[in-house]
Formats: C-alpha cells, structure tokens, sequence
C-alpha cells in the first residue's frame, strides 16, 4: 500500500478493479482493456502479494509480444515491488546475446519478462534453465492479459 501511495496510485481503473481481487485468491484470470488501462498493474499487484507472502526464485514469468513492452512491463514490476526487493530479469531476442541472457537468467530472478521465441531458446538450449517451479505465467498482448497460476 505504500508502494502504491507513494506512485500516486487512488483509484483503481476498471480492469484493475475486476482483477486484482481474483488475482489475489489465485484465480486465473482473463481481462480485455484498451492500452493504458493499467493492465499491467492489474496482474502485477496479484502477483507480487502472492510473492511477499511465499518468496521465492522463479515464481511468475510474463510472456511479452514485443522488446518494448518486455522493458515497460519489468519498469512496472519493479515500480511496484520496490520495497520488497523483486528481482526482475528481461529475455528478449536482439539485445544480448544469449550467453549473457543464460547467465542473468541463472541468478534466479523472481519474475522472468520474455518474448516466445527468446523464452523458447533458452528452455532448449541453456542448461538447468526451467520453468517447473513457476507459479504464475502470464500472457498479455496489446488489449488482453491472460493470467494463470500455476
């Protein structure tokens, strides 16, 4: 809530308003809200409760269909998850190369941002790298977020 406050964040929007409670019981959750509707704060919040009440490494990954939205979705995580200390880590194709991708992916990072194909790679290629202790996974694209606990 301070986190919150401090971000100047009153009022909820509408899919805020409709997810984040289902979020919160963990409930899978689907919303369809136009851009800069707060749709990322909408599965954020739910996820970084879920992670201040049982931390762990690993816990939520958030497929993006774009670099850009990867980058704004890991700048709203940590935002958010400031005062718990969340550790976000970005796997997108065309930045690093994937060595030095692997190598920030094995310091376990408690939400990994990645598009498909970059996330894909690395599940083939990087060795111990895994998604089986995932609680959350969440695929949003420009207008929809479908969240899903694991």
């Amino acid at each position: 809530m301070q986190t919150l406050a401090q971000l100047k964040f009153t009022t909820p929007t509408q899919i805020q308003a409709e997810c984040i409670v289902p979020g919160l019981d963990g409930r899978d959750i689907i919303g369809i809200a136009p851009t800069g509707s707060g749709k990322t704060v909408a599965f954020a919040l739910p996820i970084l409760q879920r992670l201040w009440d049982k931390p762990q490494d690993m816990f939520a990954c958030v497929l993006s269909p774009t670099r850009e939205l990867a980058y704004q979705t890991s700048a709203q995580f940590e935002a958010l998850g400031a005062s718990i200390g969340v550790r976000t880590v970005v796997i997108v194709g065309g930045d690093d190369d994937r060595v030095q991708q692997a190598i920030r992916l094995a310091k376990k990072s408690h939400i990994i941002i990645a598009t498909p194909g970059r996330l894909q790679d690395h599940l083939k290629a990087t060795k111990g790298f895994s998604l089986r202790n995932l609680k959350h996974l969440v695929r949003p694209t420009v207008s929809f977020v479908g969240v899903v606990p694991l």
